[in-house]
C-alpha cells in the first residue's frame, strides 16, 4: 500500500486530509471524534477575542436537485473562552500524539497582540499555527481577517510579528477575495511564513427568499454577506493554487482548500502543487466517516499508478498550467458523433447550433432515420457538445494530427516583430 502520510511544512501527519478551521473543529469532542474517524490533522476554529455568534448562520445553494452545491455561512470565530480551548487542545494533543493540530489565530494587525496570543497557544502543544487573514464577514469589518488579508503589506507585517514569537510553523491563510492572490502570497513569504493555505471563502450571498424577501441566511429579517465555500468554489481554489505553485518566487508549501469533497479532488490539488488538502463542507455534509473513501480511494489510486509515495506526484501538474500566449494555436482536435451509442437528444446540436459553431448537421440515413453528424472543416473543437451530452461516449474530443509545428500568440508576435524590424 502507498505512503499517504505528508511531512507539510515540518508538521508531520498520517495522510494529507486536514479538517479545515471551521464548525467540524470547534470543540475538543468534535477534532477527537474526527481522528477517531481517521482524519490525519485539524486546524482548530479560529482563536482570539471571544465573539458573538448570530442565528442562523447557514445558508447552502442547491442545483439541479443535488443539495449543498455550495455553501454559506456568517458564523465568526469561536465563541467559546480561550482557557476551554486551550485545554480541549492540550488534551487532543496528548491522546492523540500523531495527529497534526494547528491552531487557527486572529487578531488585530499589532505586533503585541499577535506575540501575546502566539505564546499563550503555543504553550499547549501545538505543531503549528495558521494566520486567519482571509474571513471576509463580520471580523474583517473589525479591521481583522480579509481586511488585512487583502493588503500585501499587512499580510508581510502580521506574518513576521507571528513568526517573532512563535517556535512551531506558521501557515499564512489567503483570502481569494483579491485581484491576484500570488501578491499576497509572495508578502507571506517575505514575512516568514513556513507554508502558505488557501483559499478562506468568498464573499457571496447565497439568495433572496421569494415568499418573505428575506435574505438567506436573515437574522431577524436582516442579512450579511458571508462566506461562500463547497464544491462550487473547487475551479476558483484550484486555479488559486496552481497560480501560486507555478510561481517561481513562491517558494514555500501549499495547503489547498476549497471544494474538496473527494479523494479525486484531493489529488487535483495535490497535482496542482498543494502539499496536503483542508476539507471542510463534505465533512459537514457527511460527517466525519467520509475519510475511509478518502484514504482508501488516494491508496488504490497511487497503488494503481505504481506509485509508492504521495510525495511523488505533488506539483507534477504544475508545470503544464502557463498563460494563454503560450498556448499552442495550431493544435487542433474536433468533435466525432458515435452514432451507434448516440440517442439522438439533440442537445449538442442544439447547443451547437444556438450558441457555438453551427457544425453539427441532423442528416437521413437510407432508411429514413436521422442521425447526427459534426462537419468537421468548421468544428473548433469548443468541447460544448461533448460537456451538454448525457451519454457518456456519445461524443468524443478527436486530437487531429498536426499539419504545422505548434505556433503560440507569443511565438507569433515575436516572429512578426522580428520581420517587421527587418523591413
Amino acid at each position: 500500500m502507498a505512503d499517504i502520510s505528508i511531512n507539510f511544512a515540518g508538521i508531520t501527519s498520517p495522510n494529507p486530509y486536514w479538517l479545515a478551521s471551521a464548525p467540524p473543529t470547534n470543540t475538543g469532542y468534535q477534532v477527537q471524534r474526527a481522528f477517531e474517524a481517521g482524519w490525519g490533522g485539524a486546524v482548530w476554529k479560529t482563536l482570539g477575542e471571544p465573539v458573538l455568534n448570530v442565528t442562523s448562520r447557514f445558508g447552502a445553494h442547491h442545483f439541479n436537485g443535488q443539495r449543498v452545491a455550495g455553501f454559506n455561512n456568517i458564523e465568526l470565530i469561536s465563541d467559546r473562552p480561550i482557557e476551554d480551548n486551550l485545554k480541549e487542545i492540550y488534551e487532543t494533543k496528548k491522546r492523540f500524539p500523531d495527529r497534526a493540530i494547528i491552531a487557527s489565530l486572529m487578531v488585530e494587525p499589532k505586533r503585541e497582540k499577535w506575540h501575546e496570543i502566539v505564546k499563550r497557544v503555543q504553550n499547549v502543544g501545538v505543531d503549528g499555527f495558521e494566520l486567519n487573514l482571509g474571513c471576509p464577514h463580520g471580523m474583517s469589518e473589525r479591521g481583522m481577517g480579509a481586511a488585512v488579508g487583502q493588503h500585501p503589506d499587512l499580510v508581510e507585517k502580521t506574518t513576521l510579528y507571528a513568526k517573532e514569537a512563535a517556535e512551531v510553523p506558521v501557515i499564512t491563510k489567503l483570502t481569494p477575495n483579491i485581484t491576484d492572490i500570488t501578491a499576497t502570497a509572495k508578502a507571506a513569504e517575505r514575512g516568514g511564513a513556513d507554508a502558505i493555505s488557501m483559499i478562506n471563502t468568498i464573499n457571496s450571498l447565497i439568495g433572496v427568499d421569494l415568499d418573505t424577501w428575506n435574505t438567506i441566511p436573515n437574522v431577524n429579517g436582516m442579512g450579511a454577506h458571508g462566506g461562500y465555500c463547497g464544491p462550487a468554489v473547487k475551479p476558483i481554489a484550484l486555479n488559486m493554487v496552481g497560480e501560486c505553485a507555478r510561481q517561481p518566487d513562491i517558494n514555500i508549501p501549499i495547503s489547498g482548500i476549497g471544494g474538496v469533497s473527494t479523494w479525486q479532488d484531493a489529488v487535483e490539488f495535490i497535482l496542482m502543487g498543494a502539499g496536503g488538502v483542508q476539507i471542510c463542507t463534505a465533512a459537514m455534509h457527511h460527517g466525519f466517516s467520509i475519510i475511509d473513501d478518502l484514504n482508501e480511494g488516494l491508496n488504490n489510486y497511487l497503488d494503481d499508478k505504481g506509485i509508492s509515495s504521495l510525495n511523488e506526484i505533488i506539483g507534477v501538474s504544475v508545470k503544464k498550467y502557463t498563460d494563454w500566449s503560450n498556448l499552442d494555436l495550431n493544435h487542433k482536435i474536433v468533435a466525432r458523433i458515435n452514432n451507434d451509442i448516440c440517442i439522438n437528444c439533440n442537445k449538442c446540436h442544439i447547443a451547437c447550433e444556438d450558441t457555438s459553431h453551427q457544425c453539427i448537421d441532423i442528416l437521413t440515413d437510407e432508411k429514413g432515420n436521422d442521425y447526427l453528424q459534426v462537419r468537421e472543416d468548421d468544428c473548433v473543437g469548443c468541447n460544448l457538445c461533448s460537456i451538454v451530452c448525457p451519454v457518456d461516449g456519445a461524443i468524443d474530443m478527436v486530437e487531429l494530427i498536426p499539419t504545422e509545428p505548434p505556433l503560440s500568440w507569443n511565438k507569433r508576435q515575436s516572429a512578426l516583430q522580428t520581420l517587421n524590424s527587418k523591413n
